[in-house]
């Protein structure tokens, strides 16, 4: 492993979806060389979220691509009655234009969904899949909770600037964060329409659509320790041995902020074993 990092380069892709006049253009950051890893970030935030943990991965001879979903950055296009689809669109116009081939695809929480529905839609384009902090969408048989409910008052309060700041910091708390790790760095950071469209993708998405992140890819089922957002093992429950588990310790839902060297480890570990088949 070397110790020193690129400069990361911000490129934009612009493309004319299916049955529309209106131009997408998604802005994505591309740092290193070597084989491929993309990241896909939580609901309604940046790929910047990412930068110490794309740091690592290409400290440990990797290339990383995060791009940034519609309404961040220099991402836009339509951001009414968009699916998961729609998203995963969006990430597969990026590794179209770099010529990619298959890739490992991280998601990050709600990244995990369209990264998941990606390697449904476009297994070209997939050779793997990590769910990092992210929720199945499905539930163990005997549960009687509804999918993606859990803290769903927190989760949505963290980024509703109406409130105050102490209200939005118990919503990080209570949803995202370890005990013992500042919420603070996560106050800023958010985008509201991106987190509206998000949220009726996941809602208007039906889940078999995206669940399974197709028929063959691994699956890396990345868990925080302190996760009160996730109900853990869902996914090895229904897929088996095309799951692989493991616990990062002392990290919520955030995870990223909170263990970053430990996360890029995760996922560079995953990575070896993908690219050696």
């Amino acid at each position: 492993m070397t110790n020193t990092t690129t400069e990361t380069s911000r490129r934009l892709v612009r493309y004319l979806p299916p049955n529309t006049n209106a131009e997408v253009h998604i802005e994505y950051a591309d740092q290193g060389t070597g084989r491929i890893i993309c990241i896909l970030p939580s609901l309604a935030r940046s790929g910047r979220d990412y930068d110490v943990v794309a740091d690592y991965l290409q400290q440990d001879g990797f290339r990383v691509i995060r791009p940034e979903p519609r309404g961040i950055g220099h991402s836009h296009g339509p951001m009414q009655g968009l699916s998961l689809h729609d998203f995963a669109a969006d990430v597969a116009a990026v590794l179209d234009q770099e010529r990619t081939g298959p890739i490992l695809i991280v998601g990050h929480a709600w990244g995990s969904q369209p990264a998941r529905m990606l390697a449904a839609d476009r297994p070209d384009l997939v050779c793997g899949v990590i769910m990092a902090a992210a929720s199945a969408g499905r539930l163990p048989p005997e549960s009687s909770e509804m999918p993606y409910s859990r803290l769903r008052d927190a989760i949505d309060g963290a980024s509703d600037f109406s409130l105050s700041e102490e209200q939005r910091l118990d919503c990080l708390r209570r949803a995202f964060f370890a005990p013992g790790h500042d919420p603070r760095v996560w106050l800023d950071g958010w985008n509201t329409e991106a987190h509206e469209a998000q949220s009726h993708a996941r809602r208007s998405t039906p889940v078999d659509d995206y669940f399974s992140a197709g028929t063959q890819v691994p699956i890396l089922d990345l868990q925080a320790e302190h996760d009160a957002v996730v109900i853990p093992k869902v996914m090895k429950l229904y897929l088996g041995e095309r799951v692989t588990e493991q616990v990062i310790s002392d990290a919520g839902h955030a995870m990223a902020p909170e263990q970053p060297r430990a996360m890029a480890d995760a996922i560079a570990a995953f990575a070896h074993r993908v690219y050696q088949k």
